[in-house]
């Protein structure tokens, strides 16, 4: 079976097993894309509506963030029911729907699991506090308080404070990674797991393609409890929690990033295997991301990806960074498989996260198609989108309530969607939006650029086109890999293909010498250059160069 897709992106085939190796992802935050009913938030048939938008930039997927049945303490990332649709996002037939939709436009369909841990209002989990010796009892993790009452180790919350909550039923602290609401599953009990490889089940019947998965290095917890060791102060970093946090002063080792959590996701992938669904997992972790991400992507018989958060933290990505970065990642994973992204749901957007002119913008789009691995594109990005300036009073976020001012928490890259310039709201909703749209996102709005040749949402097209165009940057090998001041260079290589990749990532011209061979200068349309009369390259200003071995 094929679906046709629009031009530029690889054709949906049902045959493909390799469809998500280089595949791009487009992720959808539901509750911000498009509100089809006007009560400000956004829903499953807003995303139905818009659609055809996505399938127009020419991506291989979308990513939709959870939509479950929650409180919304957290906003979705606290499920109440897995296999139900939360009212405010429709019905389990607007669902349906959009799957509908998204394959007869060559989309496919991945979807945001919370699998370690759910809300305190989950039915598992109102069971679990009520005894010690009830069916579920031993679902979440438990656990005695020391001789004075304190909780039985050293280990934090994300969201601040200890990872223990004192539950008064049982006389027991439970386990909460994040929100004291948001109680951690026990998945050393195989129960647990069975459960929830059934949510998993439940939803690739009812026909999506694959799945993120949400924290998937904290599944499992060191069954002795044991204390986390204190991380000096040169090894802190803030690319998982604000530096206020002192989530940064340990060295997560015993709480997460245990090496039971392989049989799971073995488990989980021959889940996958006969639907041949694909996830990727969000490896949450400032100090050993990449090699976890090597770990659970090696051997295939894990997951299929992974990504880190090494071009999600603030550090701008220079040439000698970007390098750095692809270098440990070939060293530790050689047989693993990244998802690169530079902005998503829980970070400051990119745009201002690294202070880029609209040239650097268009550079770092061309290049993260360039790279070897798969591609997570968030909302808005294409579009240029800046972290949206909130008042305190209009913030939903907890996270950013509980650190304000020093930290202003994740709602800035959550406003919504801006569709058209000349309304309120941005086309976003007929109603008060959930968060605010700002000023400075109308002049950005889809409508605005669509009549606008030179507009970064055409690059990020022309971008996706090209990656779809030559198949060595979906699937081939990454060499040669150099950071020569500030132009990163590298070759792409598939057999006897071959595709010569530079960057010069600075505000300076630069130059630089190709290797040796034929080279036929390709990707004009995206500010390439070739080789000039004396035989170099010259490189202005964040310009990239693109050739192909003749």
């Amino acid at each position: 079976m094929t679906i046709q897709s629009p031009a530029g992106h690889r054709m949906m085939t049902a045959s493909d097993r390799d469809w998500w190796r280089g595949a791009v992802i487009y992720q959808v935050y539901p509750r911000s894309f498009q509100d089809s009913n006007g009560d400000g938030i956004g829903d499953l048939l807003g995303i139905v509506e818009r659609l055809p938008y996505i399938a127009s930039l020419g991506v291989d997927a979308v990513w939709i963030s959870p939509f479950f049945t929650s409180p919304m303490k957290d906003f979705g990332y606290d499920v109440s029911d897995y296999c139900d649709v939360d009212p405010m996002f429709g019905t389990l037939s607007d669902f349906d729907a959009v799957v509908s939709t998204a394959h007869a436009l060559g989309l496919r369909v991945m979807i945001d699991l919370v699998l370690s841990h759910t809300s305190d209002q989950h039915p598992w989990f109102a069971e679990s506090r009520a005894s010690h010796d009830n069916p579920r009892a031993d679902w979440y993790v438990w656990a005695d308080a020391k001789p004075d009452g304190t909780p039985p180790n050293n280990w934090l919350s994300i969201f601040g404070g200890a990872a223990w909550a004192w539950e008064a039923r049982r006389c027991q602290y439970y386990m909460h990674n994040f929100l004291t609401s948001q109680p951690d599953l026990n998945f050393h009990n195989s129960d647990v797991q069975d459960a929830l490889l059934d949510v998993a089940r439940f939803w690739l019947d009812r026909g999506v393609d694959g799945f993120r998965l949400d924290t998937i290095n904290f599944y499992f917890h060191d069954a002795a409890l044991r204390d986390n060791p204190a991380l000096p102060p040169e090894k802190r970093n803030d690319s998982i929690a604000p530096k206020v946090n002192p989530y940064n002063h340990q060295d997560h080792v015993f709480d997460k990033n245990r090496p039971e959590n392989l049989d799971f996701l073995r488990r989980f992938r021959a889940l996958l295997e006969p639907y041949n669904a694909a996830a990727v997992g969000e490896v949450g972790d400032a100090q050993h991301g990449l090699e976890i991400l090597g770990e659970y992507t090696s051997g295939g018989d894990k997951m299929q990806m992974c990504y880190a958060f090494e071009f999600l933290a603030k550090d701008p990505p220079t040439a000698e960074r970007v390098a750095g970065v692809i270098g440990r990642l070939e060293a530790v994973a050689p047989d693993g498989w990244a998802c690169w992204a530079f902005s998503n749901h829980d970070v400051m957007r990119h745009v201002t996260r690294w202070q880029l002119t609209p040239a650097a913008v268009r550079c770092y789009a061309t290049l993260i198609m360039c790279l070897r691995g798969s591609v997570c594109l968030y909302q808005g990005e294409e579009l240029g989108l800046p972290e949206a300036e909130l008042h305190f009073e209009d913030l939903r976020d907890p996270y950013g309530i509980r650190f304000w001012p020093e930290y202003k928490g994740r709602d800035g890259c959550r406003t919504p969607m801006v569709w058209t310039h000349d309304t309120q709201n941005g086309g976003f909703s007929a109603g008060n939006p959930w968060l605010p749209v700002t000023r400075e996102h109308l002049a950005l709005a889809v409508d605005c650029q669509e009549h606008a040749p030179d507009a970064l949402l055409h690059h990020y097209r022309k971008a996706i086109s090209f990656r779809a165009a030559y198949p060595v940057l979906a699937k081939g090998e990454l060499e040669a890999l150099r950071a020569d001041g500030n132009v990163l260079s590298f070759m792409r290589r598939d057999g006897e293909r071959r595709l010569f990749c530079a960057f010069n990532l600075d505000h300076e011209p630069a130059e630089l010498d190709l290797p040796a061979g034929h080279w036929l200068p390709v990707g004009g349309e995206l500010n390439s250059s070739g080789p000039g009369a004396d035989g170099r390259v010259h490189l202005g200003p964040w310009q990239p160069c693109l050739v192909v071995a003749r």
